[in-house]
């Protein structure tokens, strides 16, 4: 295997990791939202809160070094385009069959759409902001400002915790830093990765010692317990809490690289190559599994948590390969070349042009 393959395996499986992590999220709240229950993975989210949505950021901003000197209409095709058309894509979706069809409110569903162009709709709000992050970071990167200000800057904002009462600049100043890091310390990452593999003893004694520190920080100095956001104790304050996601990201990676060394667990990597294809089409299947399971009398919150959160993995990956294999709806989970600024890579011009596949 080569060096690329190798590295491409560990971001693959720390891609599988976060999305794990955050459809387990999704899947602790809503089930404590409408049950007021807790259950395990109610602690687990607990713990992997300052790094479970920064770990998602890092990485898609690991390969940024490889298009961002691309001109801008290529890199925006790329980085700024193709996430906006699934963001636009799946909004509708999803607005359209919980606010049109099952809240039978048409002009709900209209005004949410109009809505969702300048605040980021629902779950999709991670689509929306990687086009605003990655566009600003290419502005930065043909600027003269330094990789260190910017870096400082973006820190500043995080730990400014932010409330203008505007879900999408709040967003951004909680986490930009993150994407930025992925961007600007990416070498870093890839050689502690490296190392990783090569050291599997150094590595687990590393990873339990950053564990007691991560859960003392989480579960220490006024933690409190919520059957939806649960409010973290010392691992809350500024500062903490941006260096605790800083570590934990790093440490989700050295997880990564060490489990691309079991071949059992192949099917975590593969299922972090479908992230994309997994996080625009799991909130549906959640809430309607959900909804199925207390009616029928499934109320115990971990459970209830467990059975959601597989049915809510597992659908958008049959709906995918339903799609692949039918060759109906690729539109779905493919970029088509219309959806292509002019010109670019894919474009309906391109003699060479292939749907962009969501990744």
């Amino acid at each position: 295997m080569s060096e690329t393959s190798k590295r491409l395996d560990w971001v693959d499986m720390a891609k599988g990791l976060s999305i794990f992590l955050v459809v387990m999220m999704y899947a602790a709240s809503s089930v404590g939202e409408d049950t007021g229950g807790v259950g395990a993975l109610h602690w687990a989210i607990a713990f992997a809160t300052p790094f479970r949505m920064p770990e998602f950021f890092l990485i898609s901003g690991l390969f940024l070094s490889q298009v961002i000197d691309r001109p801008w209409r290529a890199y925006a095709d790329r980085r700024v385009v193709h996430y906006l058309y699934f963001y636009a894509l799946w909004a509708l979706i999803h607005i359209i069959f919980k606010v049109g069809l099952l809240g039978i409110d048409p002009v709900g569903a209209l005004q949410q759409i109009a809505w969702a162009v300048i605040q980021p709709y629902g779950v999709l709000w991670f689509i929306y902001m990687l086009a605003v992050v990655s566009a600003l970071t290419k502005l930065l990167h043909d600027s003269p400002a330094p990789r260190w200000a910017v870096f400082a800057i973006a820190a500043t904002l995080q730990m400014a915790t932010i409330q203008t009462g505007s879900y999408a600049i709040d967003q951004f100043a909680e986490y930009f830093v993150f994407f930025y890091a992925g961007y600007a310390l990416a070498p870093q990452l890839f050689k502690l990765a490296d190392w990783a593999a090569d050291h599997a003893a150094l590595s687990l004694a590393g990873l339990a010692l950053w564990a007691i520190v991560n859960g003392s920080l989480v579960f220490l100095g006024g933690f409190a317990m919520h059957p939806i956001h649960p409010v973290m104790g010392f691992a809350g304050l500024p500062g903490v809490h941006l260096v605790l996601a800083l570590v934990g990201t790093s440490a989700l990676c050295v997880i990564a690289a060490l489990l691309t060394r079991l071949p059992w667990l192949n099917w975590l990597r593969w299922m972090g190559s479908k992230s994309l294809v997994i996080y625009v089409a799991f909130v549906l299947p959640l809430g309607v599994s959900r909804t199925i399971l207390i009616k029928l009398g499934v109320d115990e919150p971990t459970v209830l948590s467990l059975a959601t959160m597989a049915i809510a993995i597992v659908s958008p990956l049959v709906l995918y390969w339903i799609v692949q294999r039918t060759g109906f709806g690729k539109f779905l989970f493919e970029r088509p070349a219309w959806a292509h600024l002019k010109g670019t890579q894919g474009s309906a011009k391109d003699s060479n042009a292939v749907a962009t596949p969501a990744e």
